[in-house]
């Protein structure tokens, strides 16, 4: 709300004069040409075909703000105002380029696809706002040329990214996330679900007090998800083995260890200690059917191979705390 209020005023898009629209104009299409080879030289490395896509898209932006400059010169000189699109009230923003990189490779096409929309209705907006004949046909005529973009896209993806190169993109991408993000986070969702077991149980069937048990089981989740994190963000940097970034891969494992360790401790908030044991376990089996399906989805692990390795190994380490803690 303070933002708001003491942020600065923006113009209205009627208030702007027929110089000023081209001004804008020129300055969205320079913007738009920048995110587009931005994307290029992002996906460049991992996605040469869809980076040729995002050039030819930068090209074309280009020869628009050509187009757009030399009508400016004919009407007005040289001399083009300073206006851009957070300057105007209502006017649509883009999305920051660094935040759009690490978005899935459909993700930046698909929003390829709505920048070329929102042009489209700034054009019709902007040549029903000019009165001078020829700047309102070239207003309209970049309007139909931003209205066809989305085949022009279409046409560029089977030049560039046909059927079996768009496949060979999706598998790497997949491949990419599994290496990032779910072998760590199912390696610290395995470590927290099975190796807090042990001492959960143990305290629990040793004091019978829930309140003991759940501030050990929070200190055995919250330690492990700490100790799993910093090592797997510490023994690879992802460089070599192509596994991505540490920080990432460290958040997944850490983050997924602390909420296995967490899921059956959260129940010893249940005063009665039965009660709250007797959900634990229910919890505990979940938990393990959890990890055999995602080894199964992501990990083509056959899932009654996974299910039996996961629920056996996990049957066997409660049961340990169970006895350990009984004696």
């Amino acid at each position: 709300m303070a933002f708001n209020l003491f942020s600065r005023p923006r113009r209205a898009f009627s208030s702007l004069s027929e110089q000023e629209v081209l001004a804008l104009a020129i300055s969205s299409e320079e913007d738009d040409a920048r995110i587009y080879k931005s994307y290029a030289e992002h996906l460049r490395p991992d996605y040469p075909d869809s980076a040729k896509i995002f050039d030819d898209m930068a090209m074309v932006e280009d020869s628009h703000r050509r187009m757009l400059i030399d009508m400016h010169k004919r009407r007005f000189g040289d001399v083009i105002p300073l206006i851009r699109r957070e300057h105007v009230r209502g006017f649509y923003e883009r999305r920051p380029d660094w935040l759009m990189k690490s978005l899935p490779l459909d993700k930046i096409r698909d929003q390829t696809v709505t920048m070329e929309e929102q042009a489209c209705r700034f054009y019709r907006a902007a040549a029903a706002q000019v009165s001078d004949a020829d700047t309102r046909k070239l207003l309209g005529d970049l309007a139909m040329a931003e209205e066809a973009h989305e085949e022009t896209a279409v046409a560029l993806g089977e030049k560039h990214a046909p059927e079996d190169v768009r496949d060979e993109e999706s598998l790497k991408e997949r491949r990419q996330f599994v290496l990032t993000w779910v072998q760590p986070g199912l390696a610290g969702l395995m470590d927290g679900s099975v190796s807090t077991l042990a001492p959960i149980f143990a305290a629990a069937f040793a004091t019978q007090d829930t309140k003991q048990t759940f501030l050990i089981g929070l200190s055995a989740a919250v330690g492990a998800g700490i100790s799993m994190g910093f090592t797997e963000a510490a023994h690879d940097d992802g460089k070599l083995s192509g596994r991505g970034s540490p920080i990432k891969r460290g958040i997944a494992s850490g983050v997924m260890t602390m909420v296995g360790g967490l899921g059956h401790a959260l129940p010893y908030l249940i005063p009665e200690f039965w009660t709250a044991t007797i959900v634990a376990i229910i919890v505990v089996f979940f938990e393990l059917w959890a990890i055999a399906f995602i080894q199964n989805k992501y990990m083509e692990t056959p899932f009654m191979r996974a299910a039996f390795q996961v629920v056996l190994g996990g049957g066997l380490v409660l049961a340990d705390g169970m006895l350990i803690g009984s004696g």
